[in-house]
């Protein structure tokens, strides 16, 4: 076979693996807005973990609870990332892949009952929601003008 007809036949093979791949995905739907994830589950978990030096869990119920704040905020990350959410496929995807590896790391951190380790997350958690906010939201930063 000629290597031109190799390239193409491999082209096609590799395409036609993909088409596969694709329609084996099980089918996906955005149900809310990006606004309901943002405030209904975003804003209310990383809250659990910004204050979690204010508002320490002090049972083994309480512990389980955050860790399913941080469990919903890492799952929320990939959220972000999924077709018809995702803005674009670079800073769209590191923002929410640092919100999701934060996310994962106070998982773990919430099981280990690490008040230390969650609230070092922090930064991470913090810079992930700033970066994205200010690519993604406009006049996010800016003050308000009077009267609004």
């Amino acid at each position: 076979m000629l290597p031109a007809m190799k390239v193409i036949a491999l082209s096609i093979a590799v395409v036609a693996a993909m088409a596969q791949a694709a329609s084996n995905r099980p089918p996906t739907r955005n149900v809310g807005t990006m606004s309901d994830l943002m405030v209904k589950i975003i804003y209310p978990t990383s809250d659990a973990l910004f204050y979690i030096e204010s508002r320490t869990p002090k049972t083994d119920a309480e512990w389980a609870a955050l860790e399913g704040q941080a469990l919903m905020l890492a799952e929320s990350a990939n959220l972000l990332m999924m077709p018809g959410r995702a803005r674009d496929q670079k800073q769209w995807m590191a923002d929410a892949k640092l919100m999701l590896d934060a996310g994962a790391a106070a998982v773990a951190a919430a099981k280990d009952k690490n008040v230390e380790t969650i609230s070092a997350l922090s930064d991470q958690l913090l810079e992930s929601c700033t970066s994205c906010h200010r690519h993604y939201r406009p006049n996010y930063g800016k003050p308000k003008p009077p009267g609004e």
